[in-house]
């Protein structure tokens, strides 16, 4: 494992503090390819607002989830190591890596090596709707080729920013394959990128019981029909009543107390 940097946020001086903010930034800008936008201009046109807001499909930038829903990420871990609530990250649909490229850098940034950071993908796009799940029929989007991005990519991604090591593990399959018998004990964020109601009921059903009080559950597409029903039914099964904070046009989360 390579070395992490900075200390945790209780011990940390004012300078300490400065460097995790100034690396953080950079990071944000990096992964929304923010830097260097014109390399993508001969792609796709690149429109700095669609990028912040996070309502496109990027050429090049590693997330497309904009810019408050990585600022969303950051606040989360930093309220979890601040109130040590126990347990790994995940996130259940990961694309090019992105979000879990972040999570990673937050935890390095505040000297945090002993929490995992889970990747839960298929690595080959999302499956095709099932008639059991009527609220996924019409559904294109297993179409998209765009959508489908190899482990080795998102390997390659971690490793450009030297965030790849023992600490980052992958889940490949679907969710309903992998997901049952995870490898996992305890999870202090839960991050629901799955789109369909399928996805993100097989997600929240399996991974929910392990979040420990005091955790969060953030939601990518809330917006989409599919998976926002699968949130509400879930709720409603379980009796959950935590109220839900809106992070930007689609993207949810809430804190678990109970």
């Amino acid at each position: 494992m390579d070395h992490c940097f900075g200390e945790p946020s209780a011990a940390r001086d004012n300078s300490h503090g400065a460097g995790v903010e100034l690396y953080l930034e950079l990071m944000k800008r990096c992964l929304l390819n923010e830097i260097y936008p014109e390399l993508e201009m001969s792609a796709k046109t690149y429109e700095a607002s669609d990028r912040q807001e996070g309502r496109e499909w990027p050429a090049g930038a590693h997330t497309m989830i904009g810019r408050k829903r990585l600022d969303n990420i950051q606040s989360c871990i930093e309220d979890i190591l601040k109130h040590d609530i126990a347990g790994d990250l995940i996130e259940t649909g990961v694309w090019r890596g992105g979000a879990i490229i972040f999570m990673r850098s937050v935890l390095k940034a505040y000297g945090i090596c002993d929490r995992i950071v889970w990747g839960a993908d298929s690595f080959c796009g999302l499956p095709p709707p099932k008639e059991s799940y009527p609220a996924d029929q019409g559904s294109w989007l297993h179409e998209c080729e765009e959508l489908a991005v190899s482990l080795t990519e998102v390997k390659a991604n971690f490793q450009k920013y030297g965030l790849l090591d023992d600490t980052v593990r992958f889940l490949p399959g679907f969710f309903n394959d992998t997901l049952p018998n995870a490898p996992i004990e305890r999870l202090a964020l839960i991050r629901l990128d799955g789109d369909l109601y399928e996805s993100t009921m097989v997600a929240i059903e399996h991974l929910y019981p392990k979040l420990s009080i005091g955790g969060y559950l953030i939601v990518d597409d809330y917006v989409l029909p599919p998976c926002r029903q699968a949130i509400s039914d879930y709720r409603a099964s379980s009796g959950i009543t935590e109220e839900i904070a809106a992070i930007d046009w689609t993207g949810v989360f809430w804190q678990r107390l109970s």
